[in-house]
């Protein structure tokens, strides 16, 4: 694919309620899905899950997540930029329905799968709060919807956040392999930039050739909304630009058997890695930690949010 086929610039996969819409045909893949949701104060949006597991995560605002006859309060967030927030995990072949007094934006992260897992809340007190790299390689990974964290059929999903001037999904690697060491992903890149000064920020994308599929080449401005399709190929670095800080949401499914998110770096920039030891983390992360579990919360195992 070219790089505008895999760059789409924010509003150019609207499609009906949504600011976004990929899902396997738009993408020409199999199994990876993302919407996001604007809704208004009061807002209601009912839709319906078909053959794919979905995760409805707050991005700005709060909401309520009706399905399988329970409802999960969500209290969200200020911002990507300001904390973690809670989520729900909703099946597929399902009805669901997502309401918000005070409205705000929502992402829907969807895979094709085939188990039908109950309807869950996922506390932002359970989200493991990553600090990944180091120096100017330094960056925050909100594992909410990783392999091993919550439990998916197929769909892995994880927050990205990079302070400006620093690179993320670096050294470049790719997942598009079924091979020892290495397990096969589409991947989809959702942007947003922290404004400053005013100022609406940038970053940058970079996906190479790897030889498989459809050796895949984007080199991509990337502004808040933007969405970069990964297919196949060496992806990175992601570079915030300096000034503003960068937040992406990583959604990602395959076929293999194992739901895994398994990498092989670019050979030529693996090297980097040794050099983290010897630097120290950026200073300015983390952004935020995870919330602490509510006593009762923590005492219980259940969450005051679901009704």
């Amino acid at each position: 694919m070219t790089s505008t086929e895999n760059h789409l610039a924010a509003g150019k996969a609207a499609a009906g309620p949504y600011a976004v819409d990929v899902d396997p045909g738009r993408a020409g893949w199999d199994h990876s899905s993302l919407r996001i949701l604007d809704l208004p104060p009061g807002g209601r949006h009912e839709f319906t899950t078909g053959d794919s597991e979905w995760i409805v995560l707050p991005l700005s605002g709060g909401c309520e997540v009706s399905a399988q006859g329970d409802t999960f309060r969500l209290a969200g967030r200020e911002s990507v930029f300001t904390a973690v927030s809670d989520f729900a995990y909703v099946p597929r072949d399902e009805t669901v329905t997502l309401t918000t007094a005070s409205g705000g934006r929502f992402a829907l992260a969807g895979a094709r799968c085939e188990r039908r897992l109950p309807a869950r809340y996922g506390p932002a007190s359970a989200v493991p709060v990553e600090l990944r790299g180091s120096g100017s390689c330094s960056r925050q990974v909100n594992n909410f919807g990783a392999a091993g964290v919550f439990e998916c059929d197929r769909l892995i999903a994880v927050e990205v956040l990079t302070p400006a001037g620093n690179w993320s999904s670096f050294p470049p690697h790719k997942h598009d392999e079924d091979r020892e060491g290495e397990s096969r992903l589409e991947e989809i890149y959702y942007f947003e930039i922290a404004p400053a000064h005013g100022r609406e920020g940038i970053g940058y994308q970079r996906v190479s050739p790897s030889g498989n599929g459809r050796n895949t080449d984007v080199l991509a401005e990337v502004r808040g909304g933007d969405v970069v399709l990964i297919p196949d190929g060496w992806h990175g670095p992601s570079m915030a630009v300096p000034g503003h800080d960068m937040y992406y949401l990583n959604v990602m499914a395959g076929p293999g058997e194992e739901r895994a998110w398994l990498i092989c770096d670019h050979p030529d920039h693996a090297w980097i890695r040794a050099t983290w030891q010897d630097q120290p983390v950026d200073p300015r992360l983390p952004l935020y930690t995870a919330p602490v579990a509510p006593a009762a919360t923590a005492a219980t195992g259940e969450a005051p949010e679901r009704s």
